[in-house]
């Protein structure tokens, strides 16, 4: 088999994750588009030992490692959006953006008009 059939597909897959990425805006498809990513990069391990015959079979070795660490990543990463949503109630990232940059301008905005003379000069200093 030559190397550029999985090294093709390969490529379709990290493109389709970097796409999914980049334009979806729900947290868990985000998470789903760079697991996709992560196994493009599994493919092009596994493909390579093959295609180097290597004795110690590395590149399959740490396609090994690389589903744990990404077994480990989208757990972490499900619980926080899982917290995430029990929180704000939604798991869009542009709304929850939105959201932190209205209440951190909301919370020196409002600090300075209700703040006393004595405070804005504290302020100030």
């Amino acid at each position: 088999m030559h190397l550029a059939y999985p090294a093709v597909l390969a490529v379709l897959l990290f493109c389709t994750g970097l796409y999914g990425v980049l334009a979806r805006r729900n947290a868990i498809l985000v998470l789903m588009s760079v697991e996709l990513m992560l196994n493009a990069v599994n493919l092009n391990l596994v493909a390579f030992d093959v295609w180097l015959r290597d004795a110690l079979h590395a590149g399959q070795a740490l396609t090994l490692f690389t589903i744990a660490i990404a077994a480990a990543e989208i757990g972490i990463g499900l619980a926080i959006v899982l917290m995430v949503h029990r929180n704000r109630g939604t798991s869009d990232i542009d709304k929850l953006r939105d959201n932190a940059e209205t209440k951190d301008a909301d919370r020196t905005a409002g600090a300075d008009e209700t703040a006393g003379p004595d405070e804005k000069a504290e302020a100030a200093a």
